[in-house]
């Protein structure tokens, strides 16, 4: 399967509009754990995302295209999430280095590379109720399911089903990082929203996929 620049604008257009339906959920999430802002904050970067790839030219690279959203979301977003996924769609971006179409381990790549600069940003640890208790499940689900000759639509099948794991194993973790890592004993019980927010993201990148490939199998 081949995506091009165009098919992976759609999919982050795609990403924007489910974080859009889901901030509500995740500002409620995060009123448990922090300050209750993490929805605002996300919508905030995405919409921003989705406000600059509307006006970018045809034309452009898909390292271009996650450059340029990194940045944005950088520029949009005060938070620590912030640089977080800047620096995973800058790191993401230069797996993808000139290419204006992905194939199947483009894709897998770039994962691979946005998920290792989350965690190498953030420093957070598996168990520690971060988007890293999602991200990093994910990915290894992923390039498990590529090494064993899986397609891009299975392979993001099991990433996803690793990622929503991993999401709902956050209410079982105390938290260390963060203002929730003042809580205590009282963060437990509560769905991590970083992770919750990296599960909808990956979520909708994998239903766009899918959704391409059977459209790409019908033309033909």
């Amino acid at each position: 399967m081949i995506l091009t620049a165009n098919d992976l604008k759609k999919a982050l257009l795609n990403i924007a509009q489910r974080i859009e339906t889901e901030k509500d959920y995740l500002s409620e999430l995060d009123r448990a754990v922090g300050d209750g802002d993490h929805g605002v904050t996300m919508s905030i970067g995405w919409q921003a995302i989705c406000e600059k790839l509307q006006q970018m030219d045809e034309a452009v690279t898909c390292s271009e295209m996650c450059k340029v959203a990194g940045m944005t979301f950088l520029n949009a977003v005060g938070s620590s999430v912030g640089p977080l996924y800047a620096t995973a769609f800058l790191r993401g971006s230069a797996a993808l280095q000139g290419k204006t179409e992905l194939e199947e381990k483009d894709v897998i790549e770039f994962w691979v590379a946005a998920v290792n600069g989350i965690q190498d940003r953030g420093k957070a640890q598996p168990g520690d109720k971060t988007m890293v208790d999602a991200w990093l499940p994910a990915v290894t689900a992923l390039q498990l399911a590529r090494n064993a000759g899986k397609s891009l639509v299975d392979c993001l099948d099991d990433a996803v089903k690793a990622a929503e794991a991993g999401m709902k194993e956050t209410a079982n973790m105390l938290s260390q990082k963060g203002r929730s890592s003042r809580l205590g004993d009282l963060s437990l019980g509560h769905q991590d929203p970083g992770a919750t927010s990296a599960y909808f993201i990956l979520s909708s990148f994998s239903e766009s996929v899918r959704l391409m490939h059977q459209v790409k199998k019908v033309v033909g």
